[in-house]
Order: structure tokens, then C-alpha cells, then sequence
């Protein structure tokens, strides 16, 4: 729909600075689009500048004029601003806000007193994030596999994708593997303290994004494990499509088992497996030259719990315990807990 009103016509290479001008006086319709036409932009004003402010305007070829001005199409910036009047207003602040985004696949929490609503909240969802296909989570992380149930909700039911963390692209299934895109931080974090020509034990895989983030920027070797054989075969995708091939070695197999076989002293290892990491401590620790590093994760209510487990494996070698930190929550008063650890 399009008005006319008074506006401001304006050279293109002065547009800008006028149009902040214009902003600070409080002078700019906002309801309104700026438009541009061949070398001249128009903008859309509330009321007519009076002869001071066009003389503080001091610019040549500026004109005031009557034109049409398009409005601005004030669509919805929330989810729930996607679900008003489709949802009970009441129960909308009970709606979880949080949910994950994978590539081109989200995937939302919803209680289950919400099932009723369950296929509008993912239209909205889908409508909100732009992306091409909505999946709810309908199970807890399960199995040694790590894996979870998920219900199709909107948009195509195609679960493979391509998601890109910080250059890196990692092509997966969520229905067959375990990712987490808010360990983004966390993987750049570890990437960022790696030396070159490290050798890495990096235990519990997955589809390969701490292997992968760390050996795009450094030249190392990493031994890249898992037992899921979906997650291993998607590692291998990934180190192809990242041009890693030689950097990292993908192994299928139990982590105890393999790292008995291979009997190597890694510069570093990685156990992102917050619920039963611990169980291979001992394992881990053996695998670890002396000075070597432990990136171990847990899930716990306190630093101590995860801190003490480190400690005692160790024994009788000495622990430095270099950082400690909460890197995402899991539930109300338990942390997905990361502990960097030196063990001599």
C-alpha cells in the first residue's frame, strides 16, 4: 500500500548522514519505507522541516516534496508473536522459548500438556525461523549410541542436513546422531589452546565437530572415535568435505577397547560425554603422556563432584586443574561442566 506524504529528496552519497540527522530530530516517518529512486533517495518525514533545520542540513540538491511512500510491514519478531491468537494467551508464556537450530532443521522442546497445540507451534516455528523443516523432541538423550526420538512436526521431513560452525560444515542426521550447536563456544574455545603438531585422542566423536573445528586451524593428528557406526559414518563425510582426509583418523569401536589397542600418548584428550565420561577416566589418563591435557565434561551441581573423579584416577600422578566452567545448563541446578585438567 502506498501514501502520499511530504518527504526529504536527498542525493544518494548524502543519505546516510542525513538520515541520522533526521533521526536524532525526531523528523523520520517510521511507519514508512525509505525509498530510492536512479541517484536520489526520498525519505518519508512526520512534519515539514522548518528554515533552521534545513539550513543545518547543509547539503546541495536537497529538495522537500510530495511522493509515495510504501508502509512498513510490521510482521511478528518472536515465536510467540507467531502464535497470538492461536495459542491461549495464558498458556503462550508457558511455551519453552529455547530451541535448537541444526542447518536447515530446528528442533523444539514442548511439554507434553501442549500436544494439542503441538503442529501450530511448529508452523509458527517454521514460519519464524525460516528454515525448512520442524522436529520436537519426544525422549531424553538414550543409549551408547546417543541418540533421541524426535516427532516430525512441519515443513519437510528430511532430517539430514548441512550445519556451519565458524567456518567449519557438518553434515549429519538428527535423528541418527548426537550434535549439540550450543557447544559452538566450547569447541572454538578448546580449538583456540591447541598447539600445532599435537597428537589428540578426541574419545566420544560423534560426527567429528572438536576434531574438525581443531584440525582446520592447526596442524595436528587427531584420533577421532565413536560406536555409533551412523556417526562414524558421517564423520568420515565430514573430514571429506572439510578437506581433512590424513589429518584426523576416524575409528569405529568401544574408546576402551580401541585406546587398549593403539597404546599411544596423546598431547590431549577430549571426553565430551557428560553422563558416563567418568567411567572412562582411567582409560583416558593412561592414554596421556606426562604434562598432558584433559578436556573432561560432567554433568554435576558443583565443580568438586567432576574435579575429585580427575584427581583420584590419577593417583598417584599430580593433577593441575587449569580452568573449570559451566558451559550449558541441563536442567535446574545441574551443569554440563567442562574441567581442563594437566595431568603430570
Amino acid at each position: 500500500m502506498r501514501n502520499l506524504m511530504i518527504g526529504l529528496k536527498v542525493l544518494k552519497n548524502n543519505a546516510d548522514r542525513i538520515r541520522r540527522f533526521l533521526l536524532k530530530q525526531s523528523l523520520i516517518n517510521l511507519d514508512m519505507k525509505i525509498k530510492r529512486v536512479d541517484d536520489f533517495v526520498y525519505i518519508p518525514l512526520i512534519k515539514m522541516p522548518d528554515n533552521e533545520l534545513m539550513e543545518e542540513i547543509k547539503v546541495d540538491n536537497v529538495e522537500i516534496v510530495d511522493t509515495n511512500f510504501e508502509i512498513h510491514k510490521k510482521g511478528p519478531k518472536s515465536l510467540k508473536d507467531y502464535l497470538k491468537n492461536k495459542v491461549d494467551n495464558g498458556k503462550i508464556e508457558d511455551i519453552k522459548k529455547s530451541f535448537d537450530i541444526i542447518g536447515n532443521i530446528v528442533i523444539l522442546e514442548i511439554p507434553e500438556d501442549f500436544d494439542d497445540h503441538k503442529y501450530i507451534i511448529g508452523e509458527a516455528a517454521l514460519k519464524f525461523t525460516k528454515r525448512n523443516s520442524v522436529y520436537r523432541k519426544i525422549s531424553e538423550i538414550k543409549g551408547i549410541v546417543r541418540t533421541r526420538e524426535l516427532e516430525y512436526l512441519s515443513g519437510e521431513d528430511v532430517s539430514e542436513t548441512v550445519h556451519k560452525e565458524f567456518g567449519s560444515r557438518f553434515l549429519l542426521d538428527v535423528k541418527k546422531v548426537y550434535f549439540s550447536p550450543r557447544l559452538a563456544t566450547e569447541r572454538k574455545r578448546i580449538t583456540d589452546h591447541v598447539k600445532n603438531n599435537e597428537i589428540i585422542v578426541d574419545m566420544f566423536t560423534g560426527i567429528g565437530p572438536f576434531s574438525i573445528s581443531i584440525a582446520r586451524k592447526h596442524k595436528v593428528k587427531i584420533y577421532a572415535i565413536d560406536i555409533n557406526p551412523y556417526a562414524y559414518k558421517y564423520l568420515k563425510k565430514n573430514i571429506n568435505l572439510n578437506k581433512l582426509e590424513g589429518n584426523i583418523i576416524p575409528i569405529l569401536g568401544d574408546v576402551e577397547e580401541v585406546l587398549n589397542g593403539l597404546n599411544l600418548k596423546a598431547d590431549r584428550i577430549i571426553m565430551n560425554l557428560p553422563g558416563t565420561a567418568w567411567n572412562f577416566l582411567d582409560t583416558a589418563i593412561k592414554s596421556l603422556k606426562p604434562g598432558g591435557i584433559l578436556h573432561y565434561y560432567e554433568f554435576a551441581s558443583d565443580y568438586q563432584q567432576p574435579i575429585e573423579r580427575i584427581i583420584e584416577t590419577a593417583y598417584p600422578r599430580k593433577v593441575e586443574i587449569l580452568n573449570s566452567r559451566k558451559v550449558k545448563s541441563k536442567s535446574p541446578g545441574v551443569w554440563h561442566m567442562g574441567i581442563d585438567a594437566r595431568i603430570y
